[in-house]
This record gives C-alpha cells, sequence and structure tokens, in this order.
C-alpha cells in the first residue's frame, strides 16, 4: 500500500478517564492504547504515519517509535482540527489518506485491509466502517435514504425523532481521497453545542457534493468500542485478553483455563506449551515449546525460558533466562538470574537481586542442583553440577566453583563431586 498515508488522532484528553495519564497511554494488555493503531498501519504495510498529538505531547511522543511524523494540534478542537492539524504532514494530495482513532484499539487488521482494499477498488472518495448493534448509544448513528445509501453521520447529542431508534453506528476508521478529505475538512462548521469541529460531518458534506461515499458493516461489533473511560478500559482489556488467547490456542499452546489466564500481547509462546490456570505472563515474555507453566505463576516483562521449561506453583520469573529443561516446580523467585540447562530449582529457592539500592545478577551453570529453601544473594555465581544443600545462605561474591556442595548459613564447602 505504497500509496496509502495514515493519520492517527491521539491528541485528547481524555477526562472521564479521571486520570492525569494521557488516554492513549493507558495499557491494553501490557501495550499502550496508541500502539495498537500505530501497528495496525504499519501490519497494512503504511509507511507514512501521522500521529497527532495535543494532550501532554510530550509523553505521548515518547511511546512513538522512530520514522513516525507528528503533528501538534495546538487547540483541541475536535476531531476534524485534529485531522487538519496533520495537513503539513501530509505533503501532496495524490494519495489515499487512513484515518484512525488511537483510542479505538480492537479494530483488527482483516476490518481496517478490507476497507482500504474496498476503497481503492472502488475509488471511493470516503469508506468508513459501520456496525448494527443492539445498544447504539453513545455512538453516532447513520442515516441512510429510502435506497439504504448513507446520507450522513449524526452525533448522539444531535439526534431527533427517529434517529433514536437507528441501529447502525460510526466505529471510527476511514478512508478518503487525500483531495477529497482536506477540501471537505474546510467546509464543517462548529458544533454549537460541543464547540468543536467533528469529523463524522464530513459524510453529509461529501454526500452533498455527490461524491462517492461507501460504509463498510462489520459483524464484529467489538469493533465499535472506543475508550472513553476506566470502565470501557477494563472492557476493552478483557476483550484483547480473549483474542490474544484464541491466537495462542491457535498456533498450539494449551491453555487449561482462559478465564483465569492473562497474557500480555507481544508475549511469545512455543507450540505443545501448556499454561496452567492463574497464570500472568507479562510483556516481553519468550516462552519455547513443550513447557509448562503454573498454575499460580507470575511472568514478568524480559523474562526467556528455553524449550522443556517448567515453572510450576508460586512461582516467579523477573527479566531472567531459564536454558532448556531446567524446573523450578515451586514457591521460588528468580529475578536478574541465568540459569543453564538441565537445572534444578528446588522448592523455596529465592535470588536475593537486590540491596535496597542496586539490583545484581545470579548465574546457575548447567546441570547445578539449587536445594530447597536456598537463598542465593547476588551477585553470584554458582558453577557447573555444583549443589547447594537444603537451607543454605549463598553469600554475595562467595561464587560456588563446579561441581562443588556448599552448606549452611553462610554456606560453606562441604566437598567437591566427583561425577
Amino acid at each position: 500500500m505504497n500509496n496509502i498515508k495514515a493519520i492517527i488522532l491521539a491528541a485528547g484528553k481524555g477526562t472521564r478517564m479521571k486520570s492525569d495519564l494521557p488516554k492513549v497511554l493507558h495499557l491494553i494488555q501490557g501495550r499502550p492504547m496508541i500502539s495498537y493503531a500505530v501497528d495496525l498501519a504499519r501490519s497494512l504495510k503504511i509507511k507514512d504515519i501521522i500521529v497527532v498529538v495535543g494532550h501532554k505531547d510530550q509523553l505521548v511522543k515518547k511511546q512513538l517509535a522512530k520514522g513516525i511524523k507528528m503533528a501538534k494540534q495546538s487547540r483541541l478542537m475536535g476531531t476534524a482540527d485534529a485531522v487538519m492539524a496533520a495537513r503539513s504532514k501530509v505533503g501532496k494530495l495524490d494519495s489515499d489518506i487512513l484515518v484512525l482513532y488511537a483510542d479505538h484499539p480492537l479494530f483488527t487488521k482483516e476490518t481496517i485491509d478490507n476497507l482500504v482494499k474496498r476503497h481503492v477498488k472502488n475509488q471511493a472518495d470516503c469508506s468508513f466502517v459501520t456496525a448494527v448493534v443492539d445498544q447504539p448509544k453513545g455512538y453516532g448513528r447513520i442515516r441512510r435514504d429510502n435506497y439504504s445509501r448513507v446520507q450522513e453521520i449524526v452525533e448522539e447529542t444531535d439526534l431527533i425523532g427517529h434517529d433514536h431508534d437507528i441501529k447502525e453506528i460510526n466505529l471510527g476508521a476511514y478512508c478518503f481521497k487525500a483531495k477529497s478529505l482536506f477540501s471537505a475538512l474546510s467546509k464543517i462548521k462548529l458544533n454549537e453545542k460541543k464547540r468543536e469541529y467533528y469529523l463524522t460531518d464530513i459524510i453529509g458534506i461529501l454526500v452533498q457534493e455527490k461524491a462517492k461515499v461507501e460504509a463498510l458493516v462489520v459483524d464484529d461489533t467489538a469493533q465499535a468500542m472506543g475508550i472513553n473511560s476506566q470502565d470501557d478500559l477494563a472492557k476493552a482489556n478483557q476483550i484483547m485478553r480473549f483474542r490474544i488467547l484464541k491466537d495462542f490456542i491457535a498456533k498450539g499452546v494449551s491453555i487449561i483455563d482462559p478465564s483465569t489466564t492473562y497474557i500480555d500481547s507481544n508475549a511469545s509462546i512455543g507450540k505443545d506449551t501448556v499454561i496452567y490456570p492463574f497464570c500472568v505472563i507479562e510483556a516481553d515474555v519468550k516462552i519455547g515449546n513443550n513447557c509448562r507453566i503454573g498454575p499460580f505463576c507470575h511472568i514478568r516483562p524480559k523474562s526467556v525460558l528455553l524449550d522443556d521449561v517448567q515453572v510450576g506453583n508460586f512461582t516467579e520469573v523477573n527479566r531472567s533466562k531459564i536454558g532448556k529443561n531446567t524446573r523450578m516446580k515451586h514457591f521460588s523467585y528468580l529475578g536478574d538470574a541465568t540459569v543453564g540447562d538441565s537445572v534444578n530449582i528446588g522448592a523455596g529457592t529465592i535470588t536475593a537481586n537486590y540491596d535496597g539500592k542496586e539490583k545484581y545478577p545470579t548465574y546457575i551453570k548447567d546441570k547445578a542442583f539449587i536445594g530447597s529453601d536456598t537463598i542465593l544473594i547476588a551477585p553470584i555465581k554458582i558453577g557447573k553440577a555444583a549443589v547447594t544443600a537444603a537451607g543454605s545462605v549463598v553469600t554475595k561474591n562467595k561464587n560456588v566453583a563446579d561441581k562443588t556442595v556448599v552448606a549452611g548459613v553462610p554456606a560453606k564447602i562441604l566437598s567437591r563431586r566427583r561425577k
């Protein structure tokens, strides 16, 4: 889609969120809301992406990757004004423009791909996404004529008479011919009730000018959800969570109880891995094939578990790498640790990685055996095939050599293993 540009609207305050954080930076399954719109545009191979920022724009800018253009909406006067703020970044008006709202994170790639392809194929001036829902309250309604042709979008505050009976709503994704978009934008009038310029008014303007306007009606009504409150955010998290779980299941991951499993959107899990109930797997976690996770397990960001790892009940892994065929089955914590292959981590093992000021690493080499209730005070290294006896406290910098057995508080050498 080399001749498609994207404008993503991310300038609003989000006052109904009751939060000091800009609305588009609230997390949905471990990722800022705005990242879903950006990634959606990128998934369609759109290279020219413009994000319109406004409220606390510096915070929003920090979340945007390199290569994303930014436009500033200096006055927060509605969505039409926000799109117009991107005009200088668009350049020549010889392309089509996809417009997305950053606070509508539930659109699927399939829907937006279909929207753009249909728009280009039919050479429409404007194409946009709608859905028919049982409870349309809160959304703009689609007025059609007696021949079912789109006439305009009416915002909820402007509904009159039979408009309240309309079930078809605007979902908030558009594709325009650039010339048609910016020509019509200049004709949008200020909404006196809200003191804003509504992008939705552009549909009526284009229809009056005999431009070609088309609506793509979708069945998945969850895509209609815009995020305006903490309640909306919780519902969106729930929808996205089950989408993510469904995707993992389709790729060969066994999730015993999806209702109690939480996996962030950019985690990676290999096939034949089993996730038991009450597990939380956060962002930037990578889990290999044929692993066993949980129940009651928490794997935190930047953790890597290689193939055939077992991490059992009431365990936590944080910023750590665990080698192949390693076992940590009960009541243990690994933080800032690098663990080799075929290691046994006994019940109650703790890496004490924080001294109150700094965090330090722990290294455990292949085939080491860490006995139950061992405390490893970082920085520390446990050698290959070394053993810590149950209840040992290995103090910082008292590294344990290969094939050495230590025990006690503090741990001392008992013997050196021959095998």
